[in-house]
């Protein structure tokens, strides 16, 4: 399979394209902030939270710094309500970003690794409760790649077990589980606005949804030094607070966010019609959710090889993610948790190109590299 020469690369993702799209409203709105001599806690970060809370259908959004915030900040609010406590443990699927486990461990939390379903890549309902302890007070379900992973099996768990339901919902902004959004179906969610998201900001931010107005207030006094009242502390808080200048952006690309995710799914649609090769595995849809396609991931037991043919092709790809949570450095303590399973799904799993600016023929062009590509069998 030889490369192809002079070909432009198809990139995974142009975030300056994205954000061209939109670059008069974007500036226009930051000139505004800049004006306004407010840049924190202001009336754009108000209005945003009000115009995201309504999208997602929850009663409450709190602006914060970054996505690993807002899961750490829910997490800290439920200890000081009462609601959790140190030394609890928490159900995590073992296939996710690092920061899933991050925030439940700053925190004080002790998370159990359940396995991903193979086909889905979300948590294994199936081996939940092999790993429920005496003291597991919650669970994080991971909407990975853009997919909700709720499911009729893992509600009757969480009632089952009384478990507080905290969301990631990193990668899946405008996703649907039976109708309702991801971010609203349990009890609180963390979001990440990193750039490459869905929604995506022009640096770090994040947020915390919620229908809990006495968690959405404490998250609130958390991330402001743990102070209702200026200089007086009830709480040990953090400083994470979305800044105006990206909640005014947000605003702006929040009124975009379906047409970009609807023409993710015109790209991954070509992708499930058109990729015809037995040595790649498509992802698995479901009919009670709608998918976002943050991330388009194909596996294959060749995909080093795969990996390597796309690349001298001038097709970028990427792995999400290369090495387990339990084999990491920082988390030595947590290396009896390594699951087969996992090893061998993130063994072969590739992410392909996927945008809401990539171009059609790109695609097609991929299409064909990945129907022509053998592996070499040795």
């Amino acid at each position: 399979m030889l490369a192809v020469k002079f070909r432009r690369q198809v990139e995974f993702l142009n975030l300056k394209r994205v954000n061209q799209q939109h670059q008069n409203e974007i500036a226009k709105t930051m000139t505004q902030v800049l004006s306004s001599g407010t840049y924190i806690r202001g009336e754009a970060t108000r209005v945003f939270e009000n115009k995201f809370a309504e999208y997602i259908g929850v009663k409450h959004c709190i602006g914060v710094g970054n996505g690993l915030d807002a899961l750490r900040l829910i997490i800290r609010a439920y200890i000081c309500l009462g609601k959790l406590k140190k030394g609890d443990s928490i159900l995590i699927p073992h296939n996710t970003f690092i920061a899933s486990v991050l925030a439940a461990v700053e925190e004080g939390l002790v998370p159990i690794l359940v396995p991903p379903n193979p086909d889905t890549h979300g948590i294994d309902t199936h081996q939940l409760q092999a790993f429920m302890k005496e003291n597991t007070k919650a669970i994080m379900p991971v909407h990975l790649y853009g997919l909700a992973c709720f499911s009729e099996q893992l509600q009757a768990f969480i009632d089952q077990h009384n478990l507080l339901v905290i969301e990631d919902n990193a990668q899946a902004v405008g996703a649907t589980y039976q109708g309702r959004k991801t971010g609203a179906l349990g009890h609180a969610a963390g979001v990440s606005f990193y750039p490459t998201k869905n929604l995506g900001a022009l640096g770090d931010g994040g947020a915390v949804l919620t229908d809990d107005p006495e968690l959405a207030k404490m998250v609130r006094i958390l991330s402001n030094y743990g102070s209702e009242e200026k200089y007086l502390h009830q709480y040990k808080g953090i400083n994470s607070r979305l800044d105006e200048v990206q909640a005014a952006v947000l605003t702006v690309k929040l009124k975009y966010l379906n047409a970009h995710n609807h023409f993710r799914n015109v790209v991954a649609q070509c992708y499930m019609r058109e990729i015809k090769n037995p040595f790649i595995a498509l992802p698995t849809l479901l009919e009670d959710r709608k998918h976002v396609w943050h991330l388009f991931v194909v596996r294959s037991p060749y995909r080093d090889e795969l990996q390597q043919y796309l690349q001298q092709n001038r097709v970028n790809t990427l792995i999400h993610y290369p090495t387990l949570i339990s084999e990491q450095e920082a988390f030595k303590e947590l290396k009896d948790q390594y699951c087969p399973t996992t090893a061998k799904l993130q063994g072969e799993i590739l992410s392909l190109p996927m945008s809401p600016v990539i171009y059609l023929e790109d695609v097609e062009y991929v299409v064909g590299l990945l129907n022509a590509f053998r592996p070499s069998l040795r």
